[in-house]
Parts: structure tokens; C-alpha cells; sequence
């Protein structure tokens, strides 16, 4: 069953709303004006319950099928917000708002399940009830938690969820997918290191931090390299190094580093934290300064339920042809807080040849739409079949 005839007559209607998105994107949770059109058009199509304001400004609409003998609820999950970045692509469309661009997809993503939303509120020919969710502050904001948080899976009784992203590099409309851990969790850390500053001509009377902390941001890369066995993925980065000093002749006398720890299971994501703790406070010790060290855990392991899983990738299949096995993903997607509540699966949809998310010369590639919205679609009407 390949990509549905409606969605081809759609496409310019769906590709006018993500375009809107595209040229006013909104950050976090302060996705008002975003989370306030998609209401109005899903009051539009006729949803049979609409609700504002869960996790803060997420939106969530109920669609009921022509039947309900199967009594099962499916939740389809899309993020809305956008990035702090100022966007370079010169697009007609591009962002209004200085310093913040849809560099993610997810207008495209919002457009794509709203599209799905008006066709299955049309067609209604499944049997059960389907929950669309509309959410903020996936980048960084944990806004799945907080819809979680808020009760969305018990008052909506939703049995399981599915989740999708658009991924560069894959030829556009096409699928990927896997089961198990898929995408990393990502915590964060800050270390302060405290050592004696003084005149650079005097280091014997100083306590460099500035040397402590480049053998910090080695020894770190231990943690991969020594501590973690090898067959298990741990990334560690130092993505930033700030001193209390930007005079060329003072020794500074403290130095902040912030970084990221990227893993696939609990296990490793425990010896990081761990190990992390151990060696910035060991190495600050050997040569005579002290360590603070903050660890921030982020959002957890995102893990595809088995079944959900070979269900997705079968719809996949049905709509484009094929589905691939799709890699490990070491980012971080906070569609692992719903996934942690109930099974469900998250695919990816090839966006193209275009430049990788979060770089100011991304767009998302309409093309996609179509096989997005049907797989969507398909989702509901296979795994919910009327009769």
C-alpha cells in the first residue's frame, strides 16, 4: 500500500502550514503562537476532544473511529519547537525571529501529523481511537516529560506511541528503524576548577588551573578508552573551557569546563558519571587544586519496544517500498520519557540531500510530507483495522 492519493492532493495545503511554522518559529516551551495554530486546525478537522496546556503548552486531540471494538488508543507523537539559531539558508520563508530557526524539522514533523490528523478525522476507518500530541521543548527542555508528568498516557488511556524524525543523508520518504536502545541518554556536566592564580612570569608561584584542566579534558577521554568496555558506546566531550582570566600575562585562578556524556545503557551511563567525579577531582588534586563537579542527568536511553518495533517497520514497508535497519544514534530525544511509560516505536524518514540538522542552512524537505503523513496513517488504520 504505497503513499496515499491524499496526501498527494494535500501536499501544497500541509507544505502552506509548515512553511508558516518554518518562517516563525518559537523556543522551548514558548511555543504559543505554534501550539495555538494547531488547535485551531485541529478543531478545524473535527477532532472530537481538543486539549491546551498539557506540559505546560503541549496540545493533545482525540480522534474516535467509526467502531471501538478493539477498545486499543494510539498516540502519535510530534515535537513543535525550534532551535536558538540564527538561520542562513535565505529561504522566502525563513525564520522572522532573529536567533531562532526550525534547524531540527520540526515544523515539518508538526505539519506532517497534522496532516495525518485531517485525514484520519475524515476517514475515520479504523477501529478505536487515536490521541495526536503536539509537544514543546524537546530540545533540551524535557517537554515529554512534563506532558507525561501532567497524566497525558492515564487520562487518555493510551495504550502505545509512536514517534518519528526526519534524517538527512537518507534518501527523502524513505525508512529506517530499529529495536532496543536507539538513541543515547545525554547528561551534562560542569567542573570548576579552583587553583592560585598569579603574574605569568612567576608559575612556581602559582597553582595553574589552566594546566589542570587540559589534563582534565585528556584524562576524561579515558573514561571511553579504559574505563568502559569497548564493545559498549560512551562518548565524552568537553565542549567548553572558560577561565576567570583573558589577560595574556595572568595565570588564571579558576577555570569552568561544561561537556556532554553520551550513553546506551544504564551500566555505562552510572560508570561515566562515576568515573567522570573521580578523575576531574584526582587530577585537580596532583597538582594542587580543587575540583567541583556538577553532573546534570538529561534525558534517558531512548528504547524501541520490540513489537511496536516490527510493526513500525512492516507500515515502513508498506508505504515506501522498504524499511532499513537504522544506526545507533548517540544524540539525545526526549520521546524516551514516553517510551518509558508505554511501548511504542520512533522511525526515521529520509529528509534528502540536505544539510544536517541543527546547522543554519537546514530545511526541511517537503517532499517527505506524503510519506510521512501515510506512514502516520497506516499506523492507525493497520494496527487498528475496521471489521
Amino acid at each position: 500500500m504505497p503513499v496515499k492519493n491524499r496526501f498527494a492532493e494535500l501536499l501544497p495545503e500541509i507544505t502552506e502550514w509548515r512553511r508558516d511554522l518554518h518562517e516563525n518559529p518559537e523556543i522551548l516551551f514558548e511555543t504559543h503562537r505554534t501550539s495555538a495554530i494547531v488547535a485551531e486546525k485541529l478543531k478545524a478537522f473535527g477532532c472530537d476532544e481538543i486539549v491546551t496546556g498539557i506540559g505546560r503548552t503541549g496540545v493533545v486531540a482525540v480522534i474516535k473511529g467509526r467502531s471501538d471494538t478493539s477498545g486499543k488508543v494510539i498516540g502519535l507523537r510530534a515535537d513543535m519547537d525550534a532551535l536558538p539559531i540564527h538561520e542562513q539558508t535565505g529561504l522566502e520563508y525563513a525564520s522572522k525571529t532573529d536567533g531562532a530557526m526550525h534547524a531540527c524539522g520540526h515544523d515539518g514533523h508538526t505539519a506532517m501529523l497534522l496532516g495525518a490528523a485531517k485525514y484520519l478525522s475524515e476517514t475515520r476507518n479504523f477501529d478505536g481511537t487515536v490521541v495526536v500530541i503536539f509537544q514543546p521543548a524537546e530540545e533540551g527542555g524535557g517537554g515529554g516529560k512534563e506532558m507525561c508528568d501532567d497524566g497525558m498516557m492515564d487520562r487518555w488511556g493510551i495504550q502505545e506511541v509512536y514517534g518519528m524524525h526526519n534524517w538527512p543523508g537518507k534518501p527523502v520518504g524513505s525508512f529506517a528503524i530499529r529495536p532496543g536502545a536507539f538513541f543515547a541518554a545525554a547528561d551534562q556536566f560542569d567542573i570548576s576548577i579552583e587553583g592560585k592564580g598569579g603574574h605569568a612570569a612567576k608559575p612556581q608561584e602559582v597553582i595553574d588551573s589552566t594546566v589542570v584542566a587540559a589534563h582534565m579534558v585528556t584524562a576524561l577521554q579515558t573514561i571511553a578508552s579504559r574505563n568502559a568496555d569497548p564493545v559498549e558506546q560512551v562518548v565524552v566531550s568537553v565542549t567548553s573551557i572558560e577561565s576567570s582570566s583573558t589577560a595574556y600575562n595572568v595565570i588564571p585562578q579558576r577555570v569552568h569546563l561544561k561537556g556532554t556524556v553520551r550513553t546506551l545503557n544504564k551500566d555505562i551511563r552510572a560508570l561515566a558519571e562515576k568515573r567522570l567525579d573521580e578523575i576531574a577531582k584526582g587530577v585537580a588534586a596532583t597538582f594542587g587544586a580543587t575540583a567541583q563537579v556538577d553532573y546534570h542527568h538529561g534525558y534517558p536511553v531512548m528504547v524501541n519496544s520490540d513489537d511496536q518495533t516490527a510493526f513500525a517497520a512492516d507500515v515502513a514497508a508498506s508505504v515506501a517500498g522498504e524499511c532499513t535497519d537504522a544506526p545507533l544514534v548517540m544524540g539525545g530525544e526526549d520521546f524516551a520519557y514516553m517510551l518509558e511509560e508505554r511501548p511504542g516505536a520512533y522511525i526515521l524518514v529520509g529528509n534528502g540531500d540536505t544539510a544536517a540538522v541543527h546547522h543554519p542552512e537546514y530545511n526541511f524537505n517537503d517532499e517527505a510530507i506524503p510519506a510521512g503523513c501515510s506512514w502516520w496513517a497506516e499506523i492507525v488504520e493497520q494496527r487498528m483495522p475496521v471489521g
